[in-house]
C-alpha cells in the first residue's frame, strides 16, 4: 500500500491541537461576522454592513493563515464545520457588543496558543503567534470603540454610520500578515 503525504505528517503537540481548534474559531468568527453584516444590510445600514463583511473576510484570512502555517510545518490540517451562529438581535448595539465579546474570546485563545508554543519550546510557533497577538490588540480596540460609539450615539444609527464611514474604513494592506493558504481575499 503506497504511503501518502498525509501519512508522514508530524505528530500533534498540544500547540498544534490548539492551532487546529483555532482554525475552527476563526472560521466561526467569519460566519458570525457575515451574520452581523447581513443583519446590518437588511436594516439599511450600509456602512456597518460593509465593515462587518470586511471583518468576515479578515477572519477567513486568519483561518487560512493558520492552515498555511500547519501545512508549512508538515502537520495534518482538518477543515472544520463552523457551528451555529447568532442571527437574531433586538438592537444594533447588541451586534457590536457580540463582536467585542467574540474578539476578547479570540484574544484569550491566541494567548493560550502562544503559551502552549512557549511551554513546548516551539520557537517557530511562538514567533508565528506574535502577529496574531498584535492583531488582537487592534481588533479588541476597534470593537471597544464601536461599542462606545453606539452608546454615545444614543440610538442615532446614522451617527454610528457616519463614524464607521469616516473612521473604520481600514486599510487592507497588512504586509506583515502571515501567508494565507490559497491567497488572501
Amino acid at each position: 500500500m503506497p504511503t501518502t503525504k498525509q501519512d508522514s505528517k508530524q505528530p500533534r503537540s498540544k500547540f498544534y491541537e490548539l492551532l487546529q481548534g483555532q482554525v475552527h474559531n476563526e472560521f466561526h468568527a467569519s460566519q458570525q461576522y457575515t451574520a452581523l453584516a447581513v443583519w446590518f444590510d437588511n436594516e439599511d445600514l450600509p456602512e456597518l454592513a460593509k465593515f462587518f463583511y470586511a471583518q468576515a473576510i479578515e477572519e477567513r484570512n486568519h483561518a487560512m493563515a493558520l492552515v498555511q502555517y500547519m501545512m508549512d510545518t508538515d502537520h495534518h490540517v482538518t477543515i472544520p464545520s463552523t457551528g451555529e451562529v447568532r442571527n437574531e438581535f433586538s438592537s444594533a448595539k447588541e451586534l457590536a457588543e457580540l463582536a467585542l465579546e467574540q474578539e476578547k474570546e479570540v484574544t484569550s485563545d491566541i494567548k493560550t496558543l502562544t503559551k502552549a508554543a512557549r511551554s513546548e519550546d516551539d520557537f517557530l510557533g511562538e514567533q508565528f503567534m506574535q502577529w496574531f497577538l498584535k492583531e488582537q490588540v487592534e481588533e479588541v480596540a476597534t470593537m471597544s470603540t464601536l461599542v462606545n460609539v453606539f452608546e454615545r450615539a444614543d440610538g442615532n444609527l446614522f451617527e454610528v454610520e457616519r463614524f464607521v464611514h469616516k473612521h473604520l474604513r481600514g486599510d487592507d494592506a497588512d504586509d506583515d500578515m502571515p501567508e494565507v493558504a490559497g491567497g488572501k481575499l
